[in-house]
């Protein structure tokens, strides 16, 4: 079972800019897409972006697109989200997601159901 472990959260402010990286234990990573999610408080947990096995294709929530970015290094089992012109609603704790996929992004899903492995989160606070 591949694990994932989430790194990079933190405290910023407004309209600041943070990294997410998203490490897999196992090469295999390579066949597989990677989701972020984030849950805030009294909240469900969200789709955020996704990125097929060769970082091909990538889709976006409405809520991040054109600040976001997803994208990975396949030789260091990581995919990243750089999160730029953060906002206060993007509070919330960060979790990656992956399944065992050859399709595109837009194929992968974008429910929590879609996707069997989990890591453990990592929390992104944007106040000042």
């Amino acid at each position: 079972q591949v694990r994932l472990v989430e790194s990079g959260g933190g405290l910023v402010q407004p309209g600041g800019s943070l990294r997410l990286s998203c490490t897999a234990s196992e090469r295999t990573f390579d066949a597989s897409g990677v989701a972020w999610f984030r849950q805030a408080p009294g909240k469900e947990r969200d789709f955020v972006a996704n990125i097929n096995w060769s970082g091909a294709t990538t889709t976006y929530a409405d809520s991040v697109k054109g600040r976001f970015t997803i994208s990975r290094d396949n030789a260091k089992n990581t995919v990243y989200l750089q999160m730029n012109s953060l906002k206060p609603e993007d509070t919330a704790v960060y979790y990656c997601a992956g399944r065992h996929f050859w399709g595109t992004a837009q194929e992968m899903g974008v429910t929590q159901d879609q996707y069997n492995t989990w890591g453990q989160g990592t929390q992104v606070t944007v106040s000042s």
